[in-house]
């Protein structure tokens, strides 16, 4: 399983990020919004590279675009594997993708935390991080249906829900 999530994962994070970068450019021809160049600023920080701020560092935000976009898609990959798929993981996982920007913009001191943001602002980048949660989670869901159930789905055919008393599934149960 877990092999599987890392591969797919992958490709569906690379996939999802390509999705959003294309809306993204997409809206910044229709608002006019210029480039945001906080990946890079941030990839700076994180790897104690000297900073620029003259110059805007285009490899490095595309680098930590793509890079987080496919490391977090293994996440939403092992959520796909585990039986985690749909809509409701797709949504958890978006708000799993903000809160990475957040924490390591915020911790480098490049970004600020999104309840000071001005609501236009907070809105693109929430609709932004939403589509590549929901990219990232179709390519994802779609690859481990594949390989069948999940440990949670096989459980949930047992009887969906929580209740007491319903065991576990099999391990080995293909229902």
């Amino acid at each position: 399983m877990l092999r599987s999530a890392l591969w797919q994962g992958m490709v569906a994070g690379l996939v999802g990020t390509a999705v959003m970068t294309a809306g993204e450019k997409l809206e910044q021809r229709l608002s006019g919004r210029p480039d945001s160049h906080v990946p890079a600023r941030t990839l700076e920080r994180l790897m104690g590279l000297p900073e620029r701020p003259r110059q805007q560092p285009r490899a490095l935000n595309l680098a930590m675009h793509y890079g987080q976009g496919a490391l977090l898609g293994i996440l939403r990959s092992l959520m796909a594997q585990v039986g985690l798929r749909g809509a409701w993981a797709s949504t958890m996982f978006s708000m799993v993708r903000l809160t990475n920007d957040q924490i390591l913009e915020n911790a480098t001191g490049v970004g600020a935390p999104p309840a000071t943001w001005p609501r236009g602002e907070l809105a693109v980048d929430l609709l932004h991080k939403t589509v590549y949660g929901f990219a990232t989670g179709a390519v994802s869901d779609a690859l481990a249906a594949r390989e069948g159930m999940g440990p949670g789905q096989r459980h949930a055919a047992i009887r969906p829900g929580r209740h007491h008393g319903v065991r576990p599934a099999s391990r080995w149960a293909r229902v």
